[in-house]
């Protein structure tokens, strides 16, 4: 079975992304890679699980080989439940951005995200295919999203609904490192 209603959502996650993604971008947790593939400028989408049209897949988004201050824009689009080690993918992050770049993260939160994944069962390849793995949890909320990104260096600057309510956006700023 096709997953229509999956790819009208993702389709709209990526039009609330979109705006916020500037210069070099790097998505982590990339999927399909329809992000990189929607954006205009010059991006890499990076996985740990072939879902096909990736440019990297890695063993662990932690430790990725690019140099420190490669990308001005680092999104996880629907998919930091889904890193069991998030703290040192933020991390990761944080190194590869360039002094002033932007984290982009879309989230649900985790009763929605718990029915949603009961109601889309039958049709979601992520959970057919893969499944959850250990450390991976039912979507987060603001606080934990906010949490994990100031403590990985971050200055949260927006914090938005989207999707009816039901979705979250949140962009954290590279703090300069102080000497």
């Amino acid at each position: 079975m096709r997953d229509v209603i999956g790819q009208v959502l993702m389709r709209w996650r990526i039009r609330a992304v979109l705006p916020h993604v500037d210069g070099f971008l790097l998505d982590i947790g990339c999927g399909t890679n329809r992000l990189v593939r929607s954006y205009k400028g010059k991006g890499i989408g990076v996985d740990v699980y072939q879902w096909g049209e990736a440019d990297l897949i890695v063993e662990d988004t932690a430790h990725l080989p690019y140099k420190n201050g490669t990308f001005d824009t680092v999104t996880i689009v629907a998919a930091l439940n889904h890193i069991p080690n998030r703290r040192e993918v933020l991390k990761e992050a944080n190194r590869l951005l360039k002094v002033n770049g932007r984290i982009i993260i879309t989230m649900l939160p985790p009763r929605i995200s718990r029915l949603w994944h009961l109601v889309r069962r039958p049709w979601d390849a992520d959970q057919k295919e893969r499944t959850m793995q250990a450390g991976e949890v039912y979507g987060m909320d603001r606080f934990d999203v906010s949490t994990l990104l100031q403590a990985a260096g971050f200055e949260v600057v927006v914090e938005k609904s989207f999707m009816c309510g039901v979705n979250r956006l949140s962009i954290g700023k590279k703090k300069p490192v102080r000497q």
